[in-house]
């Protein structure tokens, strides 16, 4: 089992910055890829970004690619999400979530379904 926990989320000016941080549970951390989804009002949950144990893989969602970039710390069992040049559209709540290794592939990276594990979100709002 393992648990997660988001922190870092707030309000911001469009074209500013915020780091999400999540923090999990366990001790086989290394096991899992890690990624973030975020649910706009009214929109479904979206993928956007995943990172692989090692930290040497990484994919992103086009919406934010070149803004965002995930990052992980295996000695803190710890995840982050770097939001830079934020924009209105990006508001939504964040989520981390956890699959076990070889159930991602780059195929499937970007389904709900993969992931076993989820936090219960952060939500960032950006004003325009």
């Amino acid at each position: 089992q393992v648990q997660l926990v988001e922190s870092g989320g707030g309000l911001v000016q469009a074209g500013g910055s915020l780091r999400l941080s999540c923090a999990a549970s366990g001790r086989t951390f290394r096991r899992y890829v890690m990624g973030w989804f975020r649910q706009a009002p009214g929109k479904e949950r979206e993928f956007v970004a995943v990172i692989n144990w090692s930290s040497e893989h990484t994919y992103y969602a086009d919406s934010v690619k070149g803004r965002f970039t995930i990052s992980r710390d295996n000695a803190k069992n710890t995840v982050y999400l770097q939001m830079n040049s934020l924009k209105p559209e990006d508001t939504a709540v964040y989520y981390c979530t956890a699959a076990l290794a070889g159930s991602v592939t780059p195929i499937t990276v970007r389904m709900r379904s993969v992931y076993d594990y989820w936090g219960q979100g952060t939500q960032v709002a950006v004003s325009s």
